[in-house]
């Protein structure tokens, strides 16, 4: 018997059909709002809008922010003036700056002039830092006490003012000209026996923070080093200007991933997802590394040109040209992306260069000696014998192999301090990865190839 699945689109798009408004809202009440807005990416787009007015406030606001820029603007496009306003007003001030990013300049204009004057005064803030820095990510919506406060009246503030911000669970103590002394947590505010205790009594006053200027990288890793749920921003002056939550650490890890995978795909970063992304948007951004390795691989081209009478005099060895380019390039893979992965979480710097170096060229003679016996086995077993290829004699089986122990070697090290040299110089370590590593090792290895031929069996 067939099995017939109806998912929640299919089920929506019936219910639309038959105009039972208040069905789909009940069904849509009991969802996520992350949930809501996967569903909706899935929905024609003629009918999200009626399907976001059914929304109750609040839930289409959370709904909103979890959907993508292109649904966003739709919506945008066809609110009014008073549905934009109401919308507005239950963002948090970072998710509306990130709405404003992703928008056109006429869209923007619009968000800016429905927004209320607090928030479009912190949004114009905010879109003032360096992209991808602190600045940039945080919010100006946070819970602050004055250091003279009781346990008591910290706790009605927090009443008072905690709805509308981001976090209320960590409090950040503030000097009147906004200087940052302390924290106090609500645990340690309900847990306090005596509501006339001082803030400044229970805070805890050695607090780690971040300058507006530190990269969105860094201050996701500090989030998660520490397990805070929030850290502190503090401008230039070392005023607290707001706090970074976890859970736009979490996008910003997510983010810096994504861009690391395509740049260590040979593609340039791309914001779309896959398949919001035309084939003109996925073109423009595999073709210009495709046409700069194309280049970089004609110099391969051009050294098995130049070792012609070599390889005329040894025909043997072209049948191993491509092992050890591919060996070559894989070992020089593995170690990018091992010290890439180890400059992402600040395990290394640039200063373990030396350290890195030769614990990478032991474990490379290790590999490297393992393949080559193994290769040697190979062409013994199977090249000479099983296919009785008379050209493959011990003297160029000790070519290849020997080929191979010093390319494992030299695409390691390669592998291994580009990264390293990259991130020095500023640039993203994830540009030294597999397309254009792989690239050097190839010409690398067969200089050393035909080196060692020249050496042992052509001149001999």
């Amino acid at each position: 018997m067939a099995e017939h699945t109806v998912t929640m689109e299919t089920t929506l798009e019936l219910l639309l059909e038959e105009k039972k408004y208040a069905t789909i809202r009940d069904i849509l009440i009991t969802m996520n709002p992350a949930d809501i807005a996967g569903v909706f990416d899935g929905m024609e787009e003629s009918s999200l809008p009626l399907l976001f007015r059914l929304l109750p406030k609040e839930l289409a606001a959370e709904t909103f922010v979890e959907m993508e820029s292109d649904a966003q603007e739709l919506l945008i496009r066809g609110f009014s003036d008073v549905e934009l306003n109401e919308v507005l007003n239950e963002l948090y001030v970072d998710d509306a700056v990130d709405i404003v990013e992703e928008m056109p300049a006429n869209v923007v204009r619009r968000i800016l002039r429905q927004a209320d004057p607090q928030m479009r005064k912190e949004i114009n803030e905010i879109l003032r830092y360096p992209e991808n820095s602190a600045g940039s990510i945080m919010t100006t919506e946070y819970v602050s006490l004055r250091p003279e406060m009781t346990v008591d009246e910290a706790i009605l503030r927090i009443r008072r003012t905690g709805v509308d911000k981001e976090t209320i669970y960590t409090c950040y103590v503030l000097e009147k000209d906004r200087t940052l002394i302390g924290l106090v947590t609500v645990k340690d505010l309900l847990l306090e026996q005596d509501d006339e205790t001082k803030i400044t009594e229970i805070m805890e006053q050695n607090v780690i923070s971040v300058n507006t200027h530190t990269d969105q990288e860094e201050v996701a890793q500090m989030l998660s080093k520490y397990n805070f749920l929030a850290l502190p921003v503090l401008d230039t002056e070392n005023r607290m200007v707001g706090i970074i939550t976890f859970d736009d650490a979490m996008d910003v890890m997510e983010d810096e991933a994504t861009e690391d995978m395509e740049l260590m795909g040979g593609m340039l970063p791309s914001d779309k997802t896959y398949l919001r992304s035309s084939v003109w948007d996925l073109f423009l951004h595999r073709i210009p590394w495709l046409l700069l390795l194309m280049v970089s691989a004609t110099f391969t081209g051009m050294i098995i040109t130049g070792f012609e009478s070599a390889l005329a005099a040894q025909v043997a060895l072209t049948a191993f040209i491509p092992m050890l380019m591919d060996t070559g390039g894989n070992s020089g893979s593995q170690s990018s992306v091992t010290i890439i992965r180890a400059l992402s979480l600040g395990e290394v710097e640039f200063r373990d260069l030396p350290r890195v170096l030769w614990k990478e060229v032991r474990t490379a003679a290790f590999c490297g000696t393992v393949l080559a016996v193994a290769c040697f086995g190979k062409i013994m077993l199977v090249d000479r014998l099983l296919m009785h290829n008379s050209d493959v004699t011990i003297m160029v089986a000790l070519v290849v192999c020997l080929t191979m122990v010093l390319t494992v070697i030299v695409a390691k090290l390669i592998g291994c301090s580009l990264p390293m040299i990259a991130k020095k110089l500023g640039f993203d370590p994830a540009v030294m990865a597999s397309p254009f590593i792989t690239t050097m090792v190839d010409a690398l290895s067969l200089l050393v190839y035909f080196g060692i031929a020249n050496a042992l069996l052509i001149n001999v």
